[in-house]
């Protein structure tokens, strides 16, 4: 693609990048085959192509955006499956991150847009501010069919029946292997997951430890900025991201470090990208540091020789985060690992498509967000599972909203099948537990 930036808009390092992206897109348009809003709303601007062309002209005229380019861009769900089919290596992530960025600085958006978007970025990334709001939520339930705003229903709904109590294990402390320590990984305990599922550290942290790692949570982590990032409020994603750097780092420069393990694939593709987004900055060193060893717990527990299971007739659909496959090209080790320890896996129809949970989406979004629910969730009925599995708590609670089958995370079936407890969503069916050797 062709563009005509300027040597002074050049000077500006996100410009710069948005230009590099732009020359390496061909206009092929293979990306729309595989966008979820393009497949539901069958307009060429709610296509990555069609956002692409509204990006280019906004930031090479430097003009204020205007609502139809806000309303377009709004509804990608950053999925990145686009990404994944581009035979031109177009980094769409890059690109429309740095044009919510643009919008966030130069569009007036109406007040009850920027409400909505103040009061999820003050919440969401607290953990202790999310448990009150859930409870608010729930309290308020009853009345999500008469709010007038469907966002404000979306925000109702999203309340889970149970709130669990707070887990001390996200605590900032150290847990010691109880095998042969083969590594020292710090677990990044997260925000939102936090509040709405505690018991996915809790597994994660005793499947780590029982194959060998020393498992640290370092003080000073927390949120990874993603869900600030992704409105275009830069400021206070990198406040936030910056925290992780500095307290990771410290790590790796204390004891070492020999991974930093992620169980909210959402959050790793964030994480992984840390250098990208210090690039220029003075943390840059140590973010590119922490970048180089983030892992998905899927990756780390890859190499920790997960013992093999005896097949128990269990059958598990298994949901692939849009994070995970696509922002981490992460397709097989879940899945791997699951059959390992003695799970049946099945895979739905366009496991590539998204589940219309995307962060903030499913609030802010929620009309196209349900019908890419309903979708997803019929692929996963389709395939008769016992129960779902996924990697990323969003995508979890977006199901789940959808389904009467238990929805866990996988590292608690990883956990269960290697002597864990059985996950609390399938304490009310009863299921036998693959036993391993």
């Amino acid at each position: 693609m062709q563009t005509t930036f300027t040597d002074d808009q050049l000077k500006d390092p996100g410009t710069a990048r948005a230009n590099e992206i732009l020359r390496a897109c061909v206009h092929c348009g293979f990306c729309t085959a595989t966008c979820p809003t393009y497949q539901v709303l069958g307009d060429e601007l709610d296509s990555p192509r069609g956002r692409i062309y509204l990006i280019k002209d906004m930031l090479e005229n430097e003009r204020v955006p205007d609502e139809k380019t806000v309303k377009h861009i709004d509804r990608c769900l950053s999925c990145l499956a686009c990404m994944t089919t581009c035979p031109s290596g177009v980094h769409y992530m890059h690109l429309v991150d740095h044009a919510r960025e643009y919008i966030e600085r130069h569009y007036d958006r109406p007040w009850s847009d920027r409400a909505l978007r103040w009061i999820l970025s003050k919440i969401l990334p607290y953990p202790m501010r999310f448990r009150i709001a859930l409870l608010g939520a729930k309290i308020g339930r009853p009345l999500a069919p008469v709010m007038p705003d469907a966002r404000l229903r979306a925000m109702l709904e999203m309340a889970p029946k149970r709130i669990p109590p707070v887990s001390r294990n996200d605590d900032p402390q150290s847990f010691a292997p109880t095998a042969p320590r083969k590594k020292r990984v710090a677990l990044m305990t997260g925000c939102a997951q936090r509040a709405l599922n505690t018991d996915i550290n809790d597994a994660t942290i005793r499947l780590l430890t029982r194959l060998g790692c020393e498992v640290v949570v370092a003080e000073g982590a927390g949120c990874c900025g993603a869900l600030t990032h992704h409105m275009g409020k830069t400021a206070e994603s990198h406040a936030t991201a910056a925290r992780n750097v500095r307290a990771w780092a410290a790590e790796m420069d204390g004891a070492g470090l020999d991974a930093i393990v992620i169980n909210t694939s959402g959050c790793g593709t964030t994480v992984k990208d840390y250098g990208h987004m210090f690039r220029n900055e003075p943390l840059a060193e140590d973010a590119a540091r922490v970048s180089a060893i983030a892992r998905d717990v899927s990756e780390v527990l890859m190499d920790l020789d997960l013992p093999e299971g005896t097949p128990q007739g269990l059958t598990v659909a298994y949901h692939a985060a849009c994070s995970l496959q696509h922002g981490q090209q992460i397709k097989t080790h879940p899945k791997d690992l699951l059959k390992r320890a003695g799970f049946a896996v099945a895979e739905p129809a366009d496991p590539h498509l998204c589940c219309g949970s995307a962060g903030t989406y499913n609030l802010m979004q929620p009309k196209i967000s349900k019908q890419l629910k309903d979708r997803k969730v019929q692929t996963l009925e389709a395939v008769t599972p016992d129960l779902i599995a996924a990697g990323n708590i969003g995508c979890m609670m977006q199901i789940g909203g959808g389904t009467d089958l238990p929805v866990v995370h996988t590292v608690e079936l990883l956990d269960w099948a290697t002597g864990g407890p059985k996950p609390p969503a399938l304490n009310d069916a009863e299921m036998a537990v693959p036993r391993l050797r």
